[in-house]
């Protein structure tokens, strides 16, 4: 494993996210490394200086007071012991569902950067084992009915060579411990993996394309099929790939 490699992956490992065999090549470079060592410790300080308390922003009084002041007056009423309860019940109710959105939203982050992380993992692994294909042909009908029997679905692969991005094969794959379907492109000397399976949870981001380590995932649902398409391909080169992808799939289907 070399420098460049290592940069990608540093922060994978900082974040326990490498298997054991990339941790164990990260680590293996860092022992005779001092640049990739001391980058390392520098990220590390970084990340402990963000998490310090003194970096969090507490309101002054003079602030409380504003506000207060800036209150309408009421003459205070002094609510009966019922009124009470009924204001303690639906307080609960109001803080539970709140409590529970939080824990949904943070819980669906994590899934979401956990999924991401795992399609970078799988597809760094495919280059560096030159790894990329099971089935090595440019022939989409003899890509697709290979994976018969060896997934759940029927990923659909789309010649995309006369627009510029070369079928190049497929291949099986594993995205968050589930078999997935690798269909590979070429741009130029740029390797495109579309992983396809069903139920991975493909929430596009704002802009449709995530960056993970160095590479840029552009991700989108179709036909009861989740799709993630990585590549270090710049993002509107992948959102045209994306885009092409989608458009070859619908004319197979109205053929």
């Amino acid at each position: 494993m070399n420098c460049e490699d290592t940069d990608i992956l540093l922060h994978a490992l900082i974040d326990n996210e490498l298997d054991a065999d990339h941790a164990r090549e990260v680590e293996e470079h860092l022992a005779g490394c001092p640049r990739c060592t001391l980058e390392l410790q520098q990220h590390r300080e970084m990340r402990r200086r963000l998490s310090s308390p003194e970096l969090r922003y507490t309101a002054p009084q003079a602030l409380r007071r504003r506000i207060e002041n800036s209150l309408p007056l009421s003459r205070p009423v002094t609510p009966d012991r019922r009124s009470l309860l009924k204001g303690f019940a639906m307080g609960s109710v109001v803080s539970a569902a709140m409590a529970a959105s939080v824990m949904l939203l943070v819980t669906s982050h994590g899934q979401n950067e956990r999924l991401l992380g795992d399609v970078a993992s799988a597809h760094l692994r495919s280059l560096q084992a030159q790894h990329l294909t099971d089935v090595d042909t440019s022939d989409q009908h003899t890509v697709k009915p290979w994976f018969n029997g060896r997934i759940d679905v029927a990923p659909p692969v789309i010649d995309l060579t006369a627009q510029g991005f070369r079928l190049i094969g497929g291949r099986l794959d594993y995205i968050d411990g589930r078999p997935a379907a690798a269909i590979v492109y070429k741009r130029r000397a740029h390797v495109i993996n579309v992983f396809v399976a069903q139920s991975l949870g493909a929430r596009s981001s704002a802009s449709g394309v995530s960056s993970v380590q160095g590479f840029n995932i552009q991700r989108w649902t179709e036909r009861g099929l989740d799709f993630l398409a990585i590549s270090d391909l710049a993002p509107d080169e992948l959102q045209e790939f994306a885009r092409k992808f989608q458009s070859g799939l619908r004319v197979s289907n109205d053929g």
